[in-house]
């Protein structure tokens, strides 16, 4: 499928010279909805559990969890999970980030699948692995819809299987 034709194109948001990639729309169609789900299935079928950074698209990986009967476990920021977390800190280009994940989240050995909606850069993506090798899970892949390519951030993961949808 051609994925870009349902992903809609924001010039200069949220800052000049940034053109971004707003996959609402792609969400908004039920059929496309449904095959990026399938796809993202075939990619990560074989693993124990998914997942995923943040909130934004939570809603998007719990039908995904839903499809494959596997558990879903959220990595959020600092501040956001109630119980005892683990945490992690990542840098960005001019700030810095926490990370964190519920400590009884899961069992040592279980194979993840990592989802994030985009790669652009590589500093979430590497602090969610950290995050999950803590406690002794495997990141089996870091999976993504859209992989902003131009931006060669991969040798920066480059001990990670990596997969994409669609490319930039």
């Amino acid at each position: 499928m051609d994925y870009k034709k349902y992903i809609r194109e924001v010039v200069d948001f949220p800052i000049k010279w940034i053109n971004f990639k707003d996959i609402s729309t792609l969400l908004q169609n039920p059929v496309v909805f449904s095959k990026t789900i399938d796809d993202l299935s075939e990619k990560i079928w074989d693993i124990d559990v998914i997942v995923w950074l943040d909130a934004r698209w939570f809603v998007f990986w719990w039908v995904l969890a839903y499809k494959l009967n596997k558990p879903f476990v959220m990595v959020r920021k600092s501040g956001k999970l109630p119980y005892k977390t683990i945490s992690v800190d990542y840098k960005l280009e001019y700030w810095k980030n926490t990370f964190e994940l519920n400590i009884d989240a899961l069992k040592p050995g279980n194979k993840v699948a990592i989802i994030d909606d985009l790669l652009a850069t590589w500093w979430t993506a590497k602090a969610a692995c950290e995050l999950v090798e803590k406690l002794w899970w495997i990141v089996e892949s870091i999976n993504f819809i859209i992989d902003l390519t131009f931006l060669n951030w991969k040798d920066k993961l480059k001990n990670y299987k990596i997969n994409s949808l669609v490319e930039y």
